[in-house]
């Protein structure tokens, strides 16, 4: 499947800004540029690590407003909490249009609830693209902004998660939810 156009590259030597932050499933890491967030890591992440992936980031100790809400809104949300993300603004430059439309999709999703990589395909009028969706997915910068934890393989399956952890991550994030929502009964949640 031919992807179409991506946004403008972002320019390489852009100033971009980086800080790492303690949640409950460990540090995690954020970049950001003037437009927005340009890619988040999930747990055990370090200044160094961003700075080796973003070479023009640079540690900002107190970062702009809508960061340190951005910042606040995963740290809730991997407390156990049920923030809305979908007003984090993005830098999707550089991402072709067929991966922002997962990402919008997938953003959609509230906590507690999943998708099979096959709904977003047919939600995106491509019922036969599950496999780029899990690819999409795969690539995604911005988890937990972009929740690609909540989309699941055929038949509901949790299937491939690329942060460290990999599916084990994607197991706790699903179950931090599911609690969250009250869809845990009482001998489940302490299973957590």
């Amino acid at each position: 499947m031919a992807e179409a156009a991506a946004l403008p590259e972002r320019p390489a030597d852009e100033p971009l800004g980086c800080g790492v932050f303690d949640t409950a499933l460990g540090r995690c890491g954020i970049v950001w540029s003037a437009q927005g967030v340009v890619a988040t890591r999930l747990p055990d992440v370090t200044v160094q690590d961003l700075c080796r992936r973003f070479p023009a980031a640079r540690e900002v100790a107190s970062p702009p407003a809508a960061i340190a809400a951005a910042i606040r809104g995963v740290q809730a949300l991997l407390a156990g909490g049920t923030p809305d993300l979908r007003d984090v603004v993005l830098d999707e430059r550089g991402i072709p249009e067929f991966r922002r439309q997962v990402h919008a999709l997938t953003r959609a999703i509230p906590p507690g609830q999943t998708r099979t990589y096959g709904d977003i395909a047919a939600a995106l009028g491509q019922p036969g693209a599950a496999r780029a969706v899990g690819r999409a997915e795969g690539d995604n910068p911005f988890a937990p902004i972009v929740p690609c934890h909540r989309v699941m393989g055929a038949g509901g399956e949790p299937t491939g998660f690329s942060a460290p952890g990999g599916i084990d991550t994607k197991r706790r994030l699903l179950l931090i939810e599911a609690r969250a929502a009250g869809q845990l009964a009482g001998d489940q949640q302490a299973l957590f």
